[in-house]
């Protein structure tokens, strides 16, 4: 195996995600091994981990699989240095607009939904006693 290869275990390391969620993107078709060992383990490559991280990316924001899919595929067009007309690279930079407008609106929607839970928490703390009030624990020493 080439040092240019990771197995799954590393790949869930560096992405955060789970054996299991990074499997599920497979069954899905979201991302495919690029290669498998003799042994017939999961092979992975930087770009592969890229895309998991698109994926991740996307995940919190409420984007479906589908949309995933469709921005993904955008994505591979765009980069795969074929020979595109000018209408299919216009459409291609359309499509990749709504999805930077759709992940603005839901950052948007995001930053309101956390300043209404702090909000809640700054209320639900007025009615708590002055003494109840959480310590916070002392610093580690230097």
């Amino acid at each position: 195996m080439g040092s240019e290869h990771m197995q799954i275990g590393e790949v869930a390391a560096r992405t955060e995600l789970s054996l299991r969620t990074i499997r599920h993107y497979e069954d899905t078709g979201l991302v495919i091994p690029s290669a498998r060992s003799q042994g017939g383990f999961r092979l992975y490559t930087e770009a592969d981990v890229a895309r998991l991280m698109v994926i991740r990316r996307m995940k919190p924001l409420g984007f479906t699989l589908d949309e995933m899919r469709d921005l993904l595929a955008t994505t591979d067009r765009l980069d795969s240095g074929d020979e595109l007309s000018a209408e299919q690279r216009e459409e291609l930079v359309e499509r990749m607009r709504g999805f930077e407008q759709a992940t603005q609106q839901r950052v948007r929607d995001l930053r309101t939904q956390l300043a209404r839970a702090e909000e809640f928490a700054a209320t639900l703390r007025e009615h708590l006693p002055r003494d109840a009030e959480p310590q916070l624990p002392a610093p580690f020493p230097m």
